[in-house]
């Protein structure tokens, strides 16, 4: 299966899957749930949906079992809908781009923290030398 043609597909299976739990799937678990991505394997058999969940962590976890109970499904109304020969089997992940993005921003606050104590620390201190210690070449001639 050509690249261009299963990034489709795997669009396509995105924005069902979005619609058919917002529409179709009734279960109380089921969280404020983003699909953020579907990738598909290279025979197009398997198919990795990630998702996002606002809320904390009992949140995730409903949601999660919301989703493998709702599994079947969802692979069926993908199937019938996108006339598929052979419909993907389906595997929620949650996305990690929350946490990530919840660590960068902690790794750059802290690091903005540390350069405005060394800029701190610097003020009204001189240099041991001069200013700009390295040679240059267009000031020679």
């Amino acid at each position: 299966m050509p690249s261009q043609f299963r990034e489709k597909q795997a669009e396509q299976i995105k924005a069902l899957i979005a619609e058919l739990l917002e529409k179709r799937v009734k279960d109380p678990r089921l969280g404020f749930v983003t699909v953020t991505d579907v990738r598909l394997t290279g025979d197009g058999r398997e198919a990795t949906v990630f998702y996002t969940v606002l809320g904390g962590e009992g949140d995730r976890m409903a949601t999660a079992a919301a989703l493998a109970s709702a599994a079947g499904l969802l692979r069926s109304a993908v199937g019938k809908k996108l006339g598929m020969k052979f419909t993907p089997t389906l595997a929620f992940q949650l996305d990690a781009v929350e946490e990530d993005a919840s660590f960068i921003e902690d790794a750059l606050r802290k690091a903005r923290e540390h350069d405005a104590a060394v800029a701190a620390a610097a003020e009204g201190k001189e240099y041991a030398g001069e200013a700009d210690p390295y040679k240059h070449p267009e000031a020679d001639e």
